[in-house]
């Protein structure tokens, strides 16, 4: 049922407005301006940018300037907490490796009512790559929400093991902690040298895959 707002909008507005309510259910964040150009077929970014402000003008979205993703639904407003967190790169759910980013290549807004995060959490987000999680329901693709805590037992974590990165659940055994992979086909990684946690996972947002 469209609202009286919703009528005064074009069929393809419309269409805009129903992929922002419906991307924002899936992934729990609002489509990025190079998703929306991909899924109408745009002809540019630019082009996408011109269909949310012509949403924007008319009421029905509000935009934070500069931050493609940082759109709100006006009605949500009265429980929406709209806050951004770095993404510091991709990090392996698969065998550790010494790849990943350090640095922040980008910011992800997120509502962190609806995604039950802590509000003083110390937070940071990455790319999983990789299916050695699959069993916790971690994808390749997906994007991992983690605070900056100290790890209790069966807390899935970004670990740096013997100087190599790695998403994993952590684990203690005989007072000795190690790290398990939630895919048969990985082993548990044990540290020879040192185990150290960066940061205990509090939030997921998933990656839709076609097809």
């Amino acid at each position: 049922m469209l609202t009286d707002t919703d009528s005064r909008l074009t069929s393809r507005q419309q269409e805009l407005l129903e992929y922002l309510r419906s991307y924002q259910r899936t992934n729990g964040v609002m489509p990025s301006t190079r998703d929306i150009q991909r899924h109408f077929g745009f002809s540019s970014q630019t082009a996408a940018m011109s269909h949310l402000r012509a949403l924007e003008k008319k009421g029905v979205i509000q935009r934070h300037a500069h931050k493609a993703r940082a759109v709100v639904f006006p009605e949500d407003l009265d429980r929406a907490e709209i806050v951004d967190i770095p993404v510091f790169g991709q990090i392996p759910a698969g065998m550790a490796a010494a790849d990943m980013v350090q640095h922040a290549d980008r910011c992800i807004s997120v509502d962190v009512n609806t995604l039950g995060i802590p509000r003083t959490a110390k937070s940071f987000a990455l790319k999983v790559r990789g299916e050695s999680m699959i069993g916790a329901l971690i994808g390749d693709g997906d994007i991992v929400i983690l605070e900056i805590r100290e790890p209790r037992p069966r807390d899935i974590v970004a670990a740096l093991i013997d100087g190599e990165s790695t998403l994993k659940r952590y684990l203690i055994k005989d007072s000795q902690p190690y790290l398990q992979a939630e895919n048969p086909e990985f082993p548990d990684l044990i540290p020879a040298r040192e185990l150290l946690i960066q940061g205990v996972m509090i939030g997921l947002i998933r990656h839709v895959r076609q097809g």
